[in-house]
């Protein structure tokens, strides 16, 4: 069986977020760790082989993204740099991983559904 792309980013996004989590602000930390077990139910919900929580991915990198660019204290590290570890692991996990699970879900949405279309034209 074939690691999907999917899978991959999703788990790169928990150890990203498995890295930050200790340098975040521990009055947000029960929400850091709900988020985080989202994205690791995800990935191995992905590693098995489901199909249907593709299309939960792609609004969750939404809502992530947003969320960091709403947040003045992570809009402040990610644009001064005055914590150089924190802002590279913010604008990895919280844009480049986000956009890049985006990307790879809607890829995989749309080879499967090509695959059940053209399963289907079999049939007729």
């Amino acid at each position: 069986m074939r690691v999907s792309a999917v899978a991959i980013v999703l788990a790169a996004i928990a150890v990203t977020g498995a890295i930050a989590i200790p340098s975040g602000n521990p009055a947000f930390l029960d929400r850091a760790i709900a988020l985080e077990c989202v994205f690791i139910a995800l990935a191995v919900l992905t590693f098995a082989g489901y199909k249907k929580q593709l299309y939960a991915c792609i609004p969750l990198a939404v809502i992530v993204m947003v969320g960091n660019s709403l947040a003045p204290p992570h809009v402040e590290i990610m644009t001064t740099f005055s914590k150089p570890l924190n802002a590279i692991v913010l604008i990895t996990g919280g844009y480049i991983l986000q956009i890049a699970l985006i990307a790879t879900a809607v890829l995989e949405l749309q080879k499967r559904r090509k695959v059940a279309t053209a399963s289907s034209q079999k049939r007729i």
